[in-house]
């Protein structure tokens, strides 16, 4: 179950397929007509920077006296190729991000280029990896062993994150419970405090897993969970495969 669970994470991080940048081409190379047509997608960047005949006499920020100074991925154009105009939309074919910086210019400098996009998988490159992080925990387990009330009920709420512990009132007497165990962020500070060290039992479910996946932005991470245990019950069918070959020829 525990290598199960890491694999899981190593997936998110590097076999959920993604696409990226593979290849940019300036246009002043002479081979670039002679280009295999294997790559899945193109997008063009054409910017030059020119001066802003009307920027104010008193300026002095480059946004002001120049037009394109700055190129980020907005400037990316998608160029389709074969069919993909009747498959795709502009809306479908773009980068995540339209406002990541890709070089400063100044008037008389120019981009044109071409960039191939390709589909691959973090191992292969960090680049294709869909995921900032991805990782797990066990959901926590708190149980209150002996009362706490009165002060000891809000000296308790203090020693874990807001939401955790709750103090409620009843017949006029406050009194500490569990609220929500899952905001626990294996806090131990009742550890340090003789007189709630022995009120609580801090304790894990071990059949309770929670993971946390941030997404780069291609997918959502609902769509990357699915994607990976996909990619996870493949491996375990092929697993399951070479050891019944395996069994069979033993």
């Amino acid at each position: 179950m525990l290598l199960l669970r890491m694999h899981y994470g190593v997936i998110l991080l590097a076999e959920v397929a993604t696409m990226a940048i593979e290849k940019s081409s300036f246009t002043i190379t002479p081979l670039l007509s002679k280009m295999r047509c294997w790559l899945t997608g193109l997008f063009e960047l054409k910017v030059k920077c020119i001066k802003n005949k009307n920027a104010p006499k008193n300026a002095t920020d480059p946004d002001e006296l120049f037009i394109h100074s700055k190129v980020t991925t907005d400037h990316l154009k998608w160029v389709p190729m074969g069919n993909q105009a009747r498959k795709y939309g502009p809306q479908d074919i773009r980068p995540v991000h339209n406002d990541i910086l890709i070089a400063k210019l100044r008037p008389g400098q120019e981009l044109d280029l071409k960039m191939h996009t390709v589909k691959g998988i973090g191992k292969d490159h960090a680049k294709f990896s869909p995921v900032a992080t991805a990782s797990y925990r066990l959901l926590p387990e708190i149980t209150i062993t002996k009362p706490c009330e009165e002060e000891l009920a809000d000296k308790l709420a203090e020693c874990f994150s807001e939401g955790v512990i709750r103090v409620e009132k009843n017949n006029g007497v406050k009194r500490a419970v569990v609220a929500n165990s899952r905001r626990d962020t294996c806090s131990r500070e009742i550890f340090r405090h003789d007189d709630l060290k022995n009120r609580v039992k801090l304790s894990r479910i071990r059949d309770h897993f929670i993971f946390s996946v941030e997404s780069t932005g291609a997918l959502s991470s609902d769509v990357l969970v699915c994607e990976s245990i996909k990619v996870l019950l493949g491996k375990c069918r092929h697993f399951l495969s070479e050891l019944d070959s395996h069994c069979v020829d033993t």
